[in-house]
């Protein structure tokens, strides 16, 4: 009979296809190989044509099968060729991608020359930049990206903007020439003069301008190309020290490359002054520290857990006055802390309350919505530490002489006290101290900054201490993505390490979960790796600093 395509099954006696002609052949092959059916191997290797070498026919099992299947299906030509049947050409691409691809409007030169893929002389030029490659030359990298449109070429003027340049504004704008245009092929470069639209290339010089990613064009209104953004985020921490602290130049500029060449990897310094490095995941980490060591710095570090700061407040008004002399014995301040509540505390670390603004309208604005008494609210002289932080110190003193000549005095040994609290020398948050009263030495020589700056911290830490003084540690939020069945799991790892989940709701359609949980920062090493352990790799989380939370328990035991 003869044979033929047909879309019936005729009842279950027909093969699909795809399973006669590529799945079976191939399942059959693996069994046979992995079951040492040495005939049957023969004759099928015969059948694909897949001819061993004398040294190859002596393997047995996977070692053959791996060589068997690298003959006959190589994974190289069979992606290649994929690409290149499937996937369309910049010149088709382009026209739907602009739309999601440019910033600006998309009927501008540059966007148009992006639709048509435009290699003509004089086409406007638009290239994005998405990575930095190290070169063999320590400390430089090659700037790699794709040309959308145009041509890029050795020595060209173009105008190099950084992911956050605004059309019209000289903020990370750079108009300087391209030093050199290399392609990329394997393991070496090729340079070439230019380099026309659809391809990818490196440049050579424009690492010093450009930190990660940036848009390269020659159009005086040209937008950028939107930024790539990243599905995980940086949740892995450890702070770095040198070995030898000698080495602490070598570790900040190995720091400023590695940041450099991962778009993933966040290189900060902490309050705490130590160098921290956040990645993505436990061996992202790994592979972070290994690049560290060996590329960009040559020298071994020491990697420990990052200290995770705290902040001091109190808890109610003081219970007394306190009062603090100078070391003359000739001025006494009079001071009670109270607290101002994480809601005002808030609103000053988002900007909506701070130091500076017209006194009337922010007095106001703390009488209504935080039941401030109006004429203390004009007359806050500081917010501390920094001058910007959540804590305040007001003036509700009457009538003291010679009060202005001390307030520089006093506000810098606020500043202080807020700085590095009488717990644990960490800042304080949510504080808010009120002079009540001042009893000054008339002759200004006693009453210099030297006399009163150290008295007005002693006060500030005493009036602290008499008002149940706390600790409030650092909580991240925690966004957790985990299929149901593993949800249990979570839960057991959140527990262990003090956090709770307080929203679940399921994605639409799928079986996957989002939950929402608090996890202290101080659990948070090690969480990812303990996570995917207990879930099999299934849960992803993504964790941000999301508020400071009281710690139970009596600080001073």
């Amino acid at each position: 009979g003869r044979k033929v395509w047909t879309t019936s099954d005729k009842n279950g006696t027909l093969e699909r296809a795809f399973c006669q002609f590529i799945a079976t052949p191939i399942t059959t092959l693996f069994s046979a190989i992995m079951n040492e059916k040495h005939g049957k191997v023969k004759k099928m290797l015969k059948a694909i044509g897949v001819e061993l070498k004398s040294d190859e026919k002596e393997l047995v099992g996977k070692q053959l099968l791996k060589r068997v299947m690298q003959k006959w299906l190589p994974a190289g030509d069979t992606v290649l060729e994929m690409i290149v049947l499937k996937l369309p050409s910049p010149a088709q691409a382009q026209k739907y991608r602009v739309d999601t691809l440019y910033d600006g409007p998309l009927d501008d030169k540059t966007a148009v020359a992006i639709r048509e893929c435009d290699t003509s002389d004089g086409a406007p030029l638009c290239m994005y930049i998405s990575k930095m490659v190290p070169t063999n030359d320590k400390g430089r990298f090659y700037a790699f990206g794709r040309v959308f449109s145009g041509k890029i070429a050795t020595g060209q003027k173009v105008r190099i903007m950084g992911p956050n340049y605004i059309a019209g504004k000289k903020q990370e704008l750079w108009i300087k020439n391209i030093q050199r245009t290399v392609i990329m092929m394997g393991r070496y470069t090729e340079q070439v003069a230019d380099v026309p639209a659809g391809n990818t290339c490196a440049l050579v010089g424009v690492d010093q301008y450009l930190l990660k990613s940036g848009t390269i064009a020659t159009e005086e209104d040209a937008h950028t190309i939107v930024t790539m953004k990243f599905s995980v985020s940086p949740v892995v921490r450890c702070a770095v020290e040198p070995m030898n602290s000698a080495d602490l130049p070598k570790l900040v500029e190995g720091m400023k490359r590695l940041a450099k060449s991962d778009p993933m990897v966040l290189c900060y310094t902490e309050e705490s002054g130590e160098h921290i490095i956040a990645a993505s995941g436990e061996l992202h980490l790994e592979i972070c520290l290994q690049d560290l060591q060996q590329d960009f710095m040559g020298t071994k570090v020491k990697v420990s857990d990052p200290v995770v700061s705290f902040r001091e407040t109190c808890t109610t008004k003081s219970s007394e006055t306190c009062l603090a002399k100078s070391a003359n014995k000739h001025n006494r301040l009079f001071v009670e802390a109270d607290t101002i509540g994480p809601e005002l505390s808030k609103a000053i670390d988002d900007g909506e309350v701070k130091a500076g603004a017209d006194a009337k309208l922010q007095g106001r604005l703390l009488a209504d919505e935080y039941g401030w008494d109006v004429s203390e609210a004009r007359k806050i002289w500081a917010f501390g530490p920094d001058g910007t932080g959540p804590n305040m110190f007001v003036d509700t003193t009457k009538g003291v002489n010679y009060l202005l000549e001390i307030k520089e005095s006093v506000v810098g040994g606020f500043a202080w006290a807020s700085q590095n609290g009488p717990l644990c020398d960490e800042q304080m948050r949510g504080c808010r101290f009120n002079l009540l009263d001042v009893v000054l030495h008339a002759d200004a020589i006693h009453r210099g900054m030297g006399q009163i700056m150290p008295t007005s911290r002693r006060v500030c830490f005493s009036s602290l201490m008499m008002a149940e003084p706390g600790l409030l540690e650092p909580v991240y939020l925690c966004s957790i993505s985990v299929p149901q069945e593993a949800m249990g799991n979570v839960y057991g790892v959140l527990t262990r390490r003090r956090g709770h989940v307080f929203s679940e709701e399921q994605r639409p359609g799928t079986p996957q979960m989002t939950l929402l949980a608090y996890l202290p920062v101080m659990e948070s090493f090690g969480f990812t790796a303990d996570l995917r352990s207990n879930t099999g790799g299934k849960a992803f989380p993504q964790c941000s600093f999301d508020h400071w939370e009281p710690m139970s328990g009596n600080p001073f035991e």
